[in-house]
């Protein structure tokens, strides 16, 4: 079956592109960095402009070169240059990334033009759904002197807790391609840290991959069930949770070109983790270790749309036919008692088939621990998602997901209310459990694409219907018909969209609410 599989994935039309044996040789690229507004625009706002354009560090050319695939000497490749011009809009700091080409005396030069969006973004956030408030203050820098690198600073105040968050990325840590993620949440009821550093497989065609991650925390774990603390477990509702781990991961292309990858990985990780009640004085101390090897096969591409998820900008869908098989073994030897360890396998994959304005992805996954008494734990997850812009000016929106857990550690139960992948405007943890289902149906209408040179305006009809439920209890489900008012910038380097909600929900009058929700469907890049 899995060779079936990797077969179907691998499979693909003749290419139309010349042979590259017979294509030209960049001999030069030209970069052009414009900073966030074009004052020669004759929509742009003058003093706002000047303003912004003063204030703002420009994107350095060199940041830009170097986060290119293609090099001066290099044979022209079409794919890998649409590669490059991805892989600056995932840099999210640009509005606008264009690459083509002209020639210079007769040869081939590369024309890098970019324009940058504006990356210092002070924080003033507000939610509120079902009653109940969320809200930020801070600061968020994502182009930080020109570098590319991001620093935030955010404080947030929930039903839950408060807390202040710092968090650093840089993309050219210590090298081209290295990478460095680090975030520090300073909670009322804990702290936690959480850091990634290494090479990751930057382009298709990378050959090899060296990863190291880990995470340190001592914090409060809330359980919640319909909406109320879950006492069934323990007696508060919540578990302290200590956690410390370290994990490295390499991976190698079997084969690797602009289009296609077959790789292979390895990956360890030793961690100590213990839950105990809240204030116990002798707490646990256990240690674990996992390793575990797989297979990576994918057949890469990219839809490129407007209006999707952001407004006057492009949008890298990702329409990539992939397929990931993996085995974990988790010894007694290393930590595991006897009623837990075994073998972990795991397996995903995603199906999607693009049209000129529009896509339907499907994706699956599973994975869970095999002990000699039979399964443990596990998890198994789908979703479909299908999206059309054939009117003119709209972006109809079908999605519908669902995924069930076994045996589920304290803290990674479904949370509707914090993934945000449930039904909207529902106040806090009033979906939770080990089971959930999702359909959403939404229509985004554009009103204007720049309004004053600074945001996108749109509304959106939607019909929600879903939530969340424990094995032990009936399916807990709600549903809401509404408009939403949509709101996003289009000279920020993200163009997230704001989104304001009233809804009429069953044994319930209009609810009005204001939220920056996680966008629908498959995994979307940078506009630019």
């Amino acid at each position: 079956m899995v060779g079936i599989m990797l077969g179907l994935l691998t499979a693909r039309l003749p290419d139309r592109l010349t042979a590259q044996s017979a294509a030209a040789t960049i001999d030069t690229i030209i970069v052009i960095n414009r900073n966030v507004f074009d004052l020669q625009e004759p929509d742009a706002p003058s003093f706002i402009a000047r303003l912004a354009n003063r204030l703002h560090a420009r994107t350095r050319a060199s940041v830009i070169r170097s986060t290119l695939l293609v090099n001066p000497g290099d044979r022209y490749d079409s794919a890998r240059v649409a590669e490059s011009e991805r892989a600056l809009r995932n840099l999210y700091v640009f509005s606008r990334v264009r690459i083509d080409t002209t020639r210079l005396d007769g040869r081939l030069a590369l024309r890098v033009a970019t324009s940058d969006g504006w990356s210092t973004k002070p924080q003033i956030g507000y939610s509120s759904a079902g009653g109940d408030v969320t809200w930020m203050v801070g600061l968020v820098e994502d182009n930080l002197l020109g570098s590319a690198t991001s620093l935030t600073g955010v404080y947030n105040r929930t039903p839950d807790r408060r807390s202040f968050d710092l968090g650093h990325v840089n993309p050219h840590f210590f090298s081209r391609r290295g990478w460095l993620q680090a975030q520090y949440s300073n909670k009322s009821d804990g702290n936690r840290g959480t850091w990634l550093v290494g090479v990751p497989f930057y382009e298709t065609a990378a050959r090899r991959a060296l990863i190291t991650d880990g995470e340190a925390a001592s914090e409060r774990v809330l359980l919640f069930r319909d909406g109320l603390p879950d006492t069934t477990r323990f007696p508060q509702g919540q578990v302290e949770r200590r956690v410390l781990r370290l994990g490295l991961s390499a991976g190698f292309a079997l084969r690797a070109t602009t289009g296609d990858y077959r790789r292979v990985w390895l990956a360890g990780q030793w961690r100590r983790e213990d839950f105990g009640p809240e204030g116990t004085t002798v707490f646990p101390r256990s240690v674990f270790g996992t390793v575990g090897a797989g297979i990576d096969v994918g057949h890469v591409r990219f839809h490129v749309l407007e209006r999707f998820n952001s407004y006057a900008r492009r949008e890298d869908v990702d329409m990539s036919n992939l397929l990931h098989v993996g085995v974990w073994a988790a010894p007694r030897a290393w930590g595991y008692p006897s009623g837990q360890a075994g073998v972990g396998p795991e397996v995903s994959a995603q199906l999607a088939a693009p049209w000129r304005y529009g896509f339907a992805v499907l994706q699956a996954a599973a994975s869970g621990v095999l002990t000699a008494g039979g399964p443990d734990s596990g998890r198994v997850a789908g979703a479909l998602t299908v999206a059309s812009q054939n009117l003119r000016n709209q972006t109809l929106i079908l999605h519908v997901e669902g995924a069930q857990l076994r045996r589920t550690k304290p803290g990674s139960e479904f949370d509707l209310w914090n993934s945000q992948n449930g039904p909207r405007i529902f106040g806090i943890h009033q979906f939770t459990g080990t089971r959930r289902v999702w359909l959403a149906l939404e229509d985004r209408l554009l009103v204007a694409d720049d309004v004053w040179g600074l945001m996108g305006v749109g509304v959106a009809p939607f019909l929600d219907y879903g939530g969340a439920w424990y094995a032990d209890e009936s399916p807990r489900l709600g549903g809401a018909v509404g408009m939403s008012l949509r709101i996003g910038p289009t000279r920020a380097v993200r163009g997230d969209v704001a989104e304001f909600a009233a809804t009429s929900r069953a044994r319930s009058t209009l609810s009005p609410s204001w939220s920056l929700r996680r966008p629908i469907g498959p995994r979307v890049g940078a506009g630019g």
